[in-house]
């Protein structure tokens, strides 16, 4: 290694040579040295928070209905480990720096920070309308980050992984990368008629530039990175595109150009050791991950700010980057890998991939206005794709909501928490099972059917939990929209108050020949009473289960839902997500109106 580092220095002119060893990073001041490394020594002690992260969101056009479905995915997957009262980091932000925005920002005649500052503000305001509950908004032209990339290229220098050289190959501007050989190819241009050159990945026009830039030795982690893969077979999810990242790196792995020319290229941050060349876009960007957790790390202090990773949320068209490319340069800085890597499909508008570049978007402030922000939350997870890519239609989000939001999870709340004839808390006082009963009484019952809802009702939690485990989100909303489907069922076939209505005309006969009906079928009014109440309690705990486990998808309707149960504040946890658990609601917390006054779920004011 001594020798690779001397190679590096040598391979620089005098010049160079001076800059480099002059330039250090001020990270903290001399005097605040010691009192900082306490309080990361003192943090250390404590568990590794779930570390999450979104892609950071390029500034050089406006959001589309995509990059929402990506913060909500990374949302829901933070606040399901919250449930469970793990601490945890949810990182997102935006990439400033490339050709991309140089262009945009000349384009437009304002100087690019100012563009960069404008386009930062609108992530961020989306990121708040749709209730993202993220810890850090990174920005790629933040000084602790150019620091840390500034920090991250001298480690790579000095380990002899850089190196200069001419570079010749197909660049393409708006993936602000090079493309070898056999990942472009001809076609004609549809709109122009001309024929160009394109990515075969992303369909982006490519152009032949050749350049002397800077290089990363990525060729010498070919083998690493096939072991790396072949010892963390969960890395990538979904597994297809875990086995296409795998061909790839077998097929072939060369090394990667990590600087432009100044002249072509003036908008990023500058190479330290000379200032005549821009580091890479994609290098820059990826090192966000770690700067928001704190690199350069304070030894013994790494993983106080979150890092590894436990899961990075990334668009399936930057595979590529976050699965080769960035590994490697954390395994050349000596750094720890993420944990896993979830690659979520497309969302397309009538068929086509969603792009800034061609105008083929969904505006998600539109979305929010016109459908709210846990319909969208809601539908985005429930309808989007992991493997496959899903079309969005508004015709689709109206006819979803009326299905499953306000004719399912709406309708049962508002039969049990409103419906006439019972009384829920009884019904749980009656019924749970905090105890944890072998054979608790709501199981006993003679009807089969029964029996069976209670089986599906008590698997329902383990069976959410794996799924947001496997990194599914939306097999695990779909899991519970299901369980409200069933018990809907369920509630129609044991028609609850059909027992309430003969009970009130038993009270009202005076001939007693209601009495010796019920009494010939073997039955009693404390026989009826108990099977009244042994429904609504499946009912209410499914509701109950449901609403705690919905907390990360829809926040603010879950809160709802729990209120109108009466679930106390302290008895929303993981904890109490098991059945039977909690014997203490069936009181509501808020008024629950009559007719559409107070409903979970309200018609639509625009269906159209």
């Amino acid at each position: 290694m001594r020798r690779a580092i001397s190679s590096s220095f040598s391979a620089l002119t005098p010049l160079q040579s001076l800059i480099l060893r002059r330039w250090r990073p001020q990270w903290v001041c001399s005097g605040c040295q010691q009192t900082y490394r306490r309080k990361l020594a003192t943090a250390t002690s404590k568990p590794k928070p779930y570390y999450i992260t979104t892609p950071i969101f390029y500034v050089n056009a406006a959001p589309h209905v995509g990059h929402m479905y990506t913060m909500i995915l990374s949302d829901v997957l933070k606040r399901w480990q919250e449930l469970k009262q793990r601490q945890s980091i949810l990182v997102t932000g935006t990439d400033e720096h490339g050709m991309k925005i140089q262009q945009a920002a000349a384009k437009v005649g304002v100087p690019p920070k100012e563009f960069c500052d404008r386009g930062a503000e609108v992530f961020k305001d989306l990121a708040k309308r749709i209730n993202i509950s993220n810890d850090v908004f990174i920005r790629t032209t933040d000084q602790r980050h150019r620091e840390a990339v500034e920090y991250a290229w001298q480690m790579l220098l000095e380990k002899g992984y850089i190196y200069e050289s001419k570079h010749e190959g197909w660049y393409s501007v708006s993936d602000e990368t090079f493309y070898p050989q056999p990942q472009v190819q001809l076609i004609v241009d549809p709109p122009t008629g001309r024929k160009i050159m394109v990515s075969i990945e992303t369909g982006k026009e490519v152009e032949w530039t050749s350049e002397r830039n800077y290089h990363f030795r990525l060729s010498a982690f070919r083998d690493k990175l096939l072991a790396f893969y072949a010892a963390n077979p969960s890395f990538i999810v979904p597994r297809t595109r875990m086995e296409d990242v795998v061909s790839q790196v077998t097929a072939s792995l060369g090394d990667l150009s990590i600087s432009r020319p100044v002249e072509r290229l003036t908008w990023g941050i500058r190479v330290p050791s000379d200032p005549s060349q821009t580091i890479y876009v994609w290098l820059d960007a990826l090192l966000n991950y770690t700067t928001a957790a704190g690199y350069p790390f304070t030894p013994g202090c790494e993983m106080s700010g979150g890092w590894p990773a436990d899961v990075q949320v990334v668009g399936k068209d930057i595979v590529r980057f976050h699965c080769i490319y960035w590994p490697a340069f954390l395994m050349a800085l000596d750094l720890p890998l993420p944990k896993q890597v979830l690659t979520h499909a497309h969302w397309t508008l009538g068929r086509q991939k969603m792009a800034k570049s061609t105008g083929n978007v969904v505006n998600p402030f539109w979305a929010l206005d016109r459908f709210g922000v846990d319909i969208m939350r809601w539908y985005l997870v429930h309808e989007g794709g992991i493997t496959d890519d899903a079309d969005y239609d508004n015709r689709f989000i109206i006819e979803k909501y009326k299905k499953h939001l306000q004719g399912g999870l709406g309708n049962l709340a508002s039969r049990i928490m409103r419906g006439k004839g019972w009384d829920v808390r009884r019904a749980v006082q009656r019924y749970a099972h905090v105890k944890g009963e072998e054979h608790p009484a709501v199981s006993d019952g003679t009807d089969t059917d029964g029996r069976r809802v209670y089986g599906r009702i008590r698997a329902l939690p383990r069976q959410v939990d794996g799924h947001m485990k496997d990194l599914h989100p939306n097999r695990a909303v779909q899991a519970l929209t299901k369980a409200v489907a069933d018990m809907n069922g369920h509630l129609h076939q044991a028609s609850p108050w059909t027992a309430v209505t003969r009970l009130q005309v038993i009270a009202a006969d005076t001939t007693g020949n209601e009495m010796h009906e019920l009494s010939k079928a073997g039955q009693s009014p404390e026989d009826l009473e108990a099977e009244i109440e042994r429904t609504i309690y499946l009912a209410a705990e499914t509701l109950r289960l449901v609403g705690l486990m919905l907390q990360p998808f829809i926040p603010a309707s879950a809160k709802r839902l729990l209120d109108m149960l009466g679930v106390s504040e302290e008895r929303r946890t993981w904890e109490w997500c098991q059945m039977g658990k909690d014997d203490g609601y069936g009181t509501p917390m808020v008024e629950l109106g009559k007719g559409e006054q107070g409903v979970l779920f309200p018609r639509l004011t625009s269906e159209f």
